[in-house]
């Protein structure tokens, strides 16, 4: 399993979608979350860098989970997501900044994929109840959402899909951003 987590958070440092300590990502597996450990370096997770905690029960490692484990949970108790993955990509951030609108692709790939990218806010951004709160609704109609200035949250039946949808929202993103440098579309 580490093995996923490790080829997954190399992609997302290489395509520029995290920092060197930015991001987390998930699996469930039953009752079991799978989760990156707070403050660990994705682009180069090592052994003890993924922790396992209870979906419903605070047990195991869960005081050494990333930040965003309440997140997560609320996420896996109300979608049928098996991975979540969690970046901050750059162009669909600055995106964020400038509506309170869903993000809609107009490229190709990104509308048949994507088609419309939610767009929530709240006060606290980083694993706070009113993220978990809004979170699961808005990935309940789309398989990926923006936090407003913060970061993307995408969902999927394994990490290898979720980081699918993550990089073709940054790729939409980055589209809309240069054509409307240009009088496209914003």
């Amino acid at each position: 399993m580490l093995k996923i987590f490790q080829q997954l958070g190399r992609d997302l440092f290489i395509s520029g979608l995290i920092s060197s300590h930015g991001g987390n990502m998930s699996i469930i597996d039953g009752e079991r979350v799978h989760i990156t450990r707070s403050g660990s370096m994705l682009g180069r997770l090592i052994d003890g860098d993924v922790v396992v905690t209870g979906l419903n029960v605070d047990d195991g490692d869960f005081k050494l989970a990333s930040s965003e484990l309440v997140v997560h949970r609320a996420v896996y108790r109300h979608t049928d997501a098996r991975a979540i993955l969690h970046a901050h990509p750059p162009y669909a951030v600055a995106l964020s900044l400038l509506t309170d609108e869903d993000i809609v692709p107009v490229d190709s790939e990104g509308a048949y994929l994507l088609k419309r990218v939610p767009v929530i806010s709240a006060k606290e951004t980083i694993g706070s109840q009113e993220v978990a709160e809004k979170l699961p609704q808005a990935l309940s109609r789309a398989p990926i959402s923006v936090l407003k200035g913060h970061g993307s949250f995408a969902v999927g039946s394994t990490l290898a899909e979720a980081l699918q949808y993550t990089t073709a929202l940054e790729l939409a993103a980055k589209i809309i951003w240069l054509s409307s440098r240009h009088g496209g579309r914003r």
